[in-house]
């Protein structure tokens, strides 16, 4: 320790004061004593001093790693020689651990966020707006919008979910190579996910989709889980007549069938005779509905691959686009959307009510007019300006969900 900081310590003032008082008093000493005790002095002072010093470190609420060696203790790290260090003692009372809460919430947050992306949101919100205007299709009267047509509704939605996050998920297990250059923002090909993961959450959505839909006890619901589970399983699964996507009919039939008929029948069906307990028919309202979802179901079974087509021509797998070429298809695709639109422009004019005219035939031409505008600036070599294009597809069919139940 430097002589600044000795002198600096309360104990060395002290002792420095009682000195000079006894230099004072005997002040007719000759020079050559107090020469003599002057060194003594200082080193009692020091003796003081270390002895100050050490009892603060070993003070009770602080344990020192010290090392012995020579020249004192000393603390070694990366050859370095510094002063003891001081760790404080444990106190799992006092001082809990802030960080760890924290860690868990941002884990589970970051697990839901994934998964959200993980079920492709876009087309799950799609069929969701499904469920609701195919079982509006069901109502006959208001008095049928009660709290057990709202509870109809959340029977479909539970089990459709789940299903539909296990076709999302064996999509994205059998895919991975090909997303990794397709889509690399997923989930298992930019590695939130690990394919561990993936395989859990898609098997354990299959299985309590199915189990809900036991616990309901609605035929129309259970045949329609079924079919969509075995149609798009077949769809991406690899094995003997299986991998139908890699054939583009075959992947077309898929996407035509579950929007066409599987979704919107069973839906109707089970809001109709297992809700309201009436008698299951074909009315008008559904026939239309059936038309429109099969001419928008066909084009966006042709339009899905368009921006795929690097990938798809990289792994082999056939698709319209990459036979066709992409800008064919892409028109052709265009042309089927405006011909879906037209067709629920015409329903809507042969409606005996003039608000379900002006309401359906001015809301199908504005969403036609948007599509055809769109259609215009679209880059197809650029694969984000095709991708843009096709959420607006999505966006869309959203609106025409609405615009559909109108018609009667």
């Amino acid at each position: 320790m430097d002589s600044m900081s000795l002198m600096s310590s309360p104990n060395v003032s002290s002792f420095r004061t009682g000195g000079n008082l006894w230099q004072s008093k005997h002040s007719t000493k000759n020079s050559s004593y107090a020469s003599f005790v002057a060194p003594k002095a200082s080193m009692q002072q020091r003796k003081i001093q270390i002895e100050y010093n050490l009892s603060r470190l070993k003070q009770p609420s602080i344990n020192n790693e010290l090392k012995s060696g020579e020249g004192g203790f000393i603390y070694k790290e990366n050859d370095k020689k510094y002063i003891p260090k001081a760790i404080p003692k444990e106190s799992f009372a006092s001082e809990p651990r802030p960080y760890q809460p924290k860690h868990v919430v941002a884990s589970v947050k970051h697990f839901f966020v994934t998964l959200f992306w993980f079920c492709y949101p876009y087309t799950m919100f799609g069929r969701i707006l499904c469920t609701i205007s195919a079982s509006l299709l069901a109502v006959e009267r208001l008095s049928d919008i009660s709290p057990l047509f709202f509870i109809g509704i959340l029977q479909i939605l539970l089990p459709f979910t789940l299903i539909d996050l296990y076709v999302n998920g064996v999509n994205q297990l059998y895919d991975l190579e090909i997303d990794k250059i397709n889509k690399p923002f997923l989930p298992l090909p930019s590695g939130a996910f690990s394919f561990k993961t993936g395989v859990i959450v898609t098997a354990s959505s299959a299985i309590l989709g199915f189990f809900t839909s036991y616990m309901i006890g609605s035929w129309p619901l259970f045949w329609g889980l079924l079919f969509f589970f075995l149609i798009w399983s077949g769809y991406s699964i690899k094995g003997p007549l299986l991998r139908w996507k890699k054939n583009p009919l075959l992947a077309a039939i898929c996407i035509f069938s579950t929007m066409t008929f599987i979704f919107p029948l069973s839906f109707f069906y089970h809001m109709k005779t297992f809700v309201l307990k009436k008698a299951g028919v074909f009315p008008k309202p559904l026939m239309f509905s059936v038309v429109f979802m099969s001419l928008y179901s066909l084009g966006i079974s042709l339009f899905k691959d368009i921006p795929d087509i690097e990938g798809d021509k990289a792994f082999g797998i056939e698709s319209f686009s990459t036979r066709l070429g992409q800008k064919r298809v892409f028109w052709i695709c265009v042309s089927i959307f405006e011909s879906a639109f037209g067709v629920a422009f015409l329903a809507g004019l042969s409606s005996p009510f003039l608000w379900v005219k002006i309401l359906t035939g001015l809301g199908n031409a504005i969403l036609g007019s948007i599509l055809w505008y769109r259609a215009k600036f679209v880059n197809l070599n650029d694969r984000a300006s095709i991708r843009s294009y096709y959420m607006l597809i999505w966006k869309l069919l959203y609106v025409s969900y609405i615009l559909l139940p109108l018609i009667r």
